[in-house]
């Protein structure tokens, strides 16, 4: 029996082999799990300045006997030799420490595998690190080029979870209520990985705070290793902590804001049971207005004496004014170019005011106006003012004057959407709104004005964890806009439309998600021709069907000329995979087309395949993808590219 060295692990048993403890003159060592999570240090191989004018050129090897790819490859992400060997270290020195350091590198790198018998032999020109005349040995060396380092590694047996337990560290006794093995990844009989210990020392504490322990702690922890059996037992004392209710919150901060602005959508009554998640909850919806750049939550050391806990909210303001630019292109939607300028506290309410203006360009000739000209624009304003009746209703408004090109019509128009969005909780919206557009259209029948008047009713559920990248949760976006007046079929028509998504993300980091979006509508109470051209149903491009022209899979007329639907359905199926922290490659497929009936007859679907590339930035992955049709007509082009910002849905 073998217990771990201190202090990432406490030595348990007589048997136990004693672990180094640094003497006052030496430089102490960190423990061998902080070197483990010392390898996932952003930091760890920063460049730490200019060379050294006593620069020792090596060339480092590193043989590990009989291991998988994954082993080698962790062992020599590992390696301080390996990974600085690009900047020779200071005289011979700094190699010898360079070396020594390597032993403690690659022995967490063996713990965080499951390998706790492992050998390192580490020789700089033959000689062991500390050899009485290294130094002399690697200046000698040094003359006659780079400094040979070699690096030999038997990881021995891989180990297995032994006995595992959960106990409370002031009666020792098994926590009745602790998360099970097999959630927290110890299970005996698995891999002993030194890195499962890690997480589930966090998952512990966290499960214990979010069953109302504020004060929850990991106090300490025995890892012993039976070589006999190559099995590790483990043994994590848990301090879970007195039960608490959430008590007073106090906000600084603020001061940018109306005074009770944050006050008001705290929400969370006195005597509440503690929850670390209400708190993230709270958070999120805080920092969801534009006015506020951050939510720093501190949590009071200690109980109130009627078992509350006191919570501090410290607020930071973002920059009320901003200015920026995007852009999109596509081959088969068009391309355009938008400026805005926007304010995110005009009043000091936390209303946000923005102003855009946009440019765009079809690319072609529109099938149903060939000699309009291509060119488009939008200049828009919206604005948001929270908390208009309580805090949780808000008026959204938005104006526009716009040209708009594509191939069915070409539309000048102005549009004004007023309402009011009620928040039922941090997932569920519902906005009602006045919905007004007075619009000239020209299409294959000629020209025509259009007034329209409805009552959209917007309905939103949305779980995910990201708006511009998404890794889990769903999202439920559905609309039902009775119309007054739509143009030549008067009033009596009704607008129905939904779209859900969902993510799943099948590992920790996020690096292998599939994704999911579903979406249909229709028109009905009009005949199609009655029904404005602008707001039947086009189905094509890189908002719908990916790989075909924009509004290309929708109802055409005799003359083959794109008319548009009363309903519509699409489908679209991504694996989103990370290849680097920065890189990712996505397969997508997706289906759709537009029906002339009420309701789509799902005949004639259109089906699209194709790949997409991902850099992912601070403000949300840049998307690129490429995509062909797998059912073309005669009219559909080859392929489609398209480049934006954010992931396709």
């Amino acid at each position: 029996m073998l217990a771990l060295p201190a202090p990432a692990f406490a030595q348990t048993t007589p048997a136990a082999e004693p672990a180094q403890t640094p003497t006052n003159d030496a430089q102490p060592q960190p423990g061998l799990f902080n070197s483990f999570l010392n390898l996932f240090n952003p930091n760890r191989m920063a460049d730490d300045g200019p060379p050294s004018p006593d620069a020792t050129p090596y060339k480092v090897e590193i043989e590990v006997k009989d291991a998988g790819r994954s082993l080698r490859e962790a062992v020599e992400q590992a390696s301080t030799l390996e990974s600085l060997s690009h900047r020779p270290p200071s005289g011979a020195a700094g190699l010898v420490r360079r070396a020594l350091s390597d032993r403690n590198n690659i022995t967490a790198a063996l713990y965080g595998e499951g390998y706790y018998a492992g050998l390192i032999r580490i020789r700089i020109a033959g000689a062991a690190p500390e050899a009485a005349n290294i130094f002399e040995i690697v200046e000698a060396a040094r003359k006659n080029g780079p400094v040979p380092v070699r690096v030999e590694v038997e990881p021995g047996p891989l180990f297995t979870f032994g006995k595992v337990a959960i106990l409370d560290a002031r009666t020792r006794r098994p926590l009745p209520d602790a998360p099970p093995l097999r959630r927290l990844r110890l299970e005996p009989g698995e891999p002993a990985l030194a890195r499962n210990i890690v997480r589930a020392e966090s998952a512990l504490v966290d499960h214990w705070r979010a069953c109302g322990h504020p004060f929850a702690r990991v106090a300490s922890k025995d890892v012993v290793a039976d070589h006999a059996t190559s099995t590790l037992d483990v043994s994590i004392y848990v301090e879970p902590g007195p039960v608490a209710t959430f008590g007073r919150f106090t906000v600084s901060g603020a001061d940018f804001l109306t005074p009770r602005f944050v006050e008001d959508r705290i929400e969370i009554a006195p005597g509440t049971p503690y929850s670390p998640e209400v708190l993230n909850r709270l958070r999120r919806r805080l920092i969801g207005y534009e006015a506020i750049a951050s939510v720093r939550i501190e949590e009071a050391d200690k109980l109130d004496p009627d078992g509350s806990l006191p919570i501090t909210l410290v607020v930071e303001a973002r920059k009320p004014r901003y200015v920026g630019f995007s852009g999109t292109y596509s081959s088969t939607d068009g391309s355009a170019l938008n400026a805005y300028w926007g304010h995110r506290n005009l009043f000091g309410g936390g209303e946000t005011l923005r102003l855009d203006a946009q440019a765009s360009w079809f690319g072609e000739k529109s099938e149903a106006v060939p000699d309009a000209d291509p060119f488009g624009y939008k200049v828009s304003a919206s604005f948001v003012k929270p908390g208009i009746y309580t805090a949780q209703d808000d008026l959204v408004a938005q104006a526009a004057v716009l040209r708009e090109v594509t191939n069915a019509y070409v539309r000048e128009a102005v549009t004004l959407l007023v309402g009011v969005r009620h928040r039922y909780n941090d997932n569920l919206s519902l906005q009602v709104s006045i919905d007004l557009e007075e619009s000239r259209v020209e299409d294959t029948t000629g020209t025509g004005d259009y007034g329209i008047a409805g009552v959209p009713f917007e309905l939103t559920y949305d779980t995910r964890d990201n708006e511009l990248d998404p890794s889990r949760g769903v999202r439920f976006a559905g609309t039902l806009e009775p119309f007054a007046y739509l143009g030549e079929a008067g009033a009596g028509p009704v607008m129905v439309k939904g779209v859900f998504s969902a993510y799943h993300a099948f590992d920790e980091d996020k690096r292998f998600i599939l994704a999911g979006r579903v979406a249909a509508g229709s028109v009905f109470g009009a005949d199609l021709t009655d029904v404005p051209p602008q707001r039947r149903f086009y189905v094509g491009g890189g908002g719908s069907l990916r790989g075909y022209d924009y509004q290309s899979a929708s109802p055409r007329n005799a003359d083959g000329i794109i008319i548009g639907g009363r309903s519509f359905f699409e489908a679209s199926l991504e694996g989103r995979i990370r290849v680097t922290d920065t890189i990712g490659i996505v397969p997508f497929v997706d289906m759709g087309s537009a029906y002339i009936s009420e309701w789509p007859d799902f005949d004639g679907l259109k089906y699209s395949a194709g790949v997409g590339l991902r850099y992912y930035t601070a403000i949300g992955p840049l998307r690129l993808d490429l995509a062909f049709p797998l059912n073309p007509g005669p009219d559909d082009g080859d392929f489609g590219l398209y480049v934006s910002l954010g992931q396709a849905f």
